[in-house]
């Protein structure tokens, strides 16, 4: 009897112990809110076979449903980001490894101002460190009644752990946000614009009046709008010329042939800026066409450029630039750039017309796009005849029609598709090259 009662007490005293262990190893994971957790492994599931180009293997992909419109890529830890519903107003941050589709590390659920809608996913580096920026424009709270009562609402995530920062902006218009350069750039589509800090937090308001508009400039003053953010300050352009805040200006950088007041930045990416300029009025095709550049953000050093037919009617929005992970090649509408040989090429007829739409480039120099698509969506849409560019050389070639193309490739070689099923549910597909 006295053994039994022993035994029971050791058995008690060790279960106290394993319950002892198990509050701390919980307490110790509940201190901050904003700790990331790891995604459990769910069982093997069938991926989704499209019909892809032939360069990449549909039997080793993986898939996500019903996920956000955006997705954002890390280069430096191989991670993509991308949102899902938790509720009717809650949303969560969610990674896998973009190789193999395992799941990494998910901030917790929030709930953004405009709870209606997916908020925006951005990726932003700083100092070689990157971080994925989720962001939403509306009120405070349920009684706001005037535009002081909106704010955009930044969710700033370690891409190497997941730790989050909150940081919530005052704005009374409908914003535009970009991450082209080392902070996030807030703008009101005009010249009113603000800097958010990703490391700390900060915020520093950049006013209409700091802008160091270039002397001797007519045209910087109208139509004047904050186009991006650099490593020296905001990109800024007027109705013909543009420059960056306490560095270069655009007529001292114009590629050479070319009108130097006539500049027109038309998309912003990291590091650098795709711009429109007029012919030099003596040039045998100045009435027809126009040269499109690709400048370096930091110094405005011409790059790349290409003469391209001028379009019968202006367009609404100017295509936007798009870069192969390492950034060596680069596509917009019918332009492709090759940075290391210094090329473009302008995908058209011999006439202006029936141009190529480009949706996507991979770092083997292999783009993707469709003739006869209204833009890159169309395009990604399944819109048009897909075409495949190898951007070296200036060579297309045909895809079967039914082919659909990736929307980007990761540098780990993953293309990655969007699709749509009969329940009108978003698939991300990630398909890797083929071994041949």
């Amino acid at each position: 009897m006295r053994q039994k009662i022993v035994r029971l007490v050791l058995v008690g005293g060790v279960l106290v112990l394993v319950m002892l262990l198990l509050l701390a190893t919980c307490g110790s994971g509940g201190k901050n809110d904003d700790e990331p957790k790891k995604q459990t492994k769910k069982g093997p599931a069938e991926v989704t076979q499209l019909t892809v180009p032939s360069a990449y293997a549909p039997e080793n992909g993986w898939e996500l449903i019903g996920t956000s419109p955006d997705y954002a890529l890390s280069r430096t830890t191989g991670r993509l980001a991308y949102l899902v519903r938790e509720s009717d107003t809650k949303y969560q941050l969610r990674t896998i490894d973009s190789k193999t589709g395992q799941p990494g590390w998910h901030g917790e659920s929030w709930r953004p101002p405009s709870p209606k809608h997916f908020p925006r996913l951005l990726q932003v580096t700083v100092d070689d460190h990157e971080y994925f920026v989720t962001w939403a424009y509306g009120k405070v709270g349920e009684n706001a009644l005037t535009p002081a009562d909106t704010i955009v609402s930044l969710d700033v995530y370690d891409v190497e752990d997941g730790s989050r920062r909150r940081v919530e902006v005052p704005w009374n218009s409908v914003p535009t946000v970009s991450t082209t350069g080392p902070g996030i750039l807030i703008s009101d589509g005009r010249t009113n614009s603000t800097v958010v800090d990703p490391v700390t937090g900060r915020v520093s308001d950049v006013k209409p009046s700091t802008l160091k508009y270039p002397k001797g400039c007519k045209t910087c003053k109208q139509l004047t709008e904050v186009r991006g953010l650099t490593q020296k300050g905001v990109l800024v352009s007027g109705s013909r010329e543009f420059w960056v805040q306490g560095g270069w200006f655009s007529r001292n950088v114009a590629p050479k042939g070319t009108d130097r007041v006539s500049g027109i930045p038309t998309s912003v990416i990291p590091g650098l800026i795709l711009a429109k300029w007029q012919l030099d009025k003596k040039a045998k095709r100045a009435a027809t066409h126009d040269l499109w550049a690709v400048h370096d953000a930091e110094s405005g050093k011409t790059l790349a450029s290409v003469q391209c037919s001028k379009p019968a009617i202006k367009p609404g929005q100017y295509p936007q630039l798009i870069a192969a992970p390492s950034g060596s090649y680069l596509v917009a509408g019918p332009l492709a750039f090759d940075l290391a040989t210094k090329r473009g090429f302008c995908f058209e007829g011999a006439d202006g017309t029936k141009p190529l739409t480009l949706a996507s480039v991979n770092d083997e120099g292999v783009a993707y796009g469709a003739t006869s698509a209204r833009n890159a969506a169309d395009v990604l849409a399944g819109g048009g005849t897909p075409v495949a560019v190898a951007v070296r050389s200036g060579s297309t070639g045909a895809l079967p029609s039914n082919v659909r193309l990736p929307g980007a490739e990761t540098a780990d070689g993953v293309g990655l598709f969007r699709w749509t099923d009969e329940k009108d549910r978003p698939h991300l597909i990630g398909y890797p090259r083929s071994a041949s």
